[in-house]
């Protein structure tokens, strides 16, 4: 009597992501209320950048923490480099330190407001960016011209960036939860459409 095998089956290993990330740039914007003298700023405080020929804004680049503001002559302030939101504060306060030393005193405690988060990490699933490219909604892929794939997370203000070793970069959001909703939320899809 012969043998019967049974017909080997091979189980689809189900794709899971794992996510890792971290915010790298939180931009924010204030306004300080004060006519601010550029030229004067420029002139006696060190780590500053002025060329009002080619910009109208004032660069302080502030060390601790390493942060950068642009400053206009109107008060208001862009600060960017920050990676958490006691940094911002941090930084806040050091530019209001420094206009004391040419006698400018804000005297309110200014309103900061988050423009962006810049995060970044990885979702621990190698990508190919070709199938993404076609199946992925509201996504650009030229690899010719930059190596990851761009995908605006419909439904949210979060845009990413795929790269094919799995990592990431998220720009668009406001704050560091709606950092990790987005993020969960694309894994979902990823895993949705990578599992099919």
């Amino acid at each position: 009597m012969a043998k019967t095998t049974k017909p080997v089956t091979t189980k689809k290993k189900k794709i899971k992501g794992k996510k890792e990330i971290t915010i790298v740039n939180i931009v924010v914007s204030t306004a300080l209320e004060k006519d601010i003298p550029l030229e004067k700023m420029a002139a006696t405080l060190p780590n500053t950048e002025y060329n009002p020929e080619q910009f109208p804004g004032l660069v302080l680049r502030i060390k601790d923490p390493k942060t950068s503001a642009l400053i206009f002559s109107s008060g208001k302030v862009v600060c960017t480099g920050a990676r958490t939101l006691k940094d911002v504060d941090r930084s806040v306060l050091s530019i209001i330190e420094s206009l004391k030393k040419i006698d400018i005193k804000v005297v309110i405690k200014p309103i900061i407001t988050v423009q962006n988060i810049v995060a970044s990490g990885s979702i621990g699933i190698k990508l190919n960016l070709n199938y993404l490219g076609l199946k992925l909604p509201n996504t650009e892929y030229e690899p010719e011209q930059f190596p990851g794939l761009v995908h605006k997370l419909k439904g949210t203000r979060a845009t990413f960036l795929l790269f094919s070793n799995g990592k990431i970069v998220c720009t668009g959001t406001r704050t560091e939860e709606k950092v990790h909703e987005a993020t969960d939320l694309l894994i979902k899809n990823l895993e949705k459409l990578l599992n099919q």
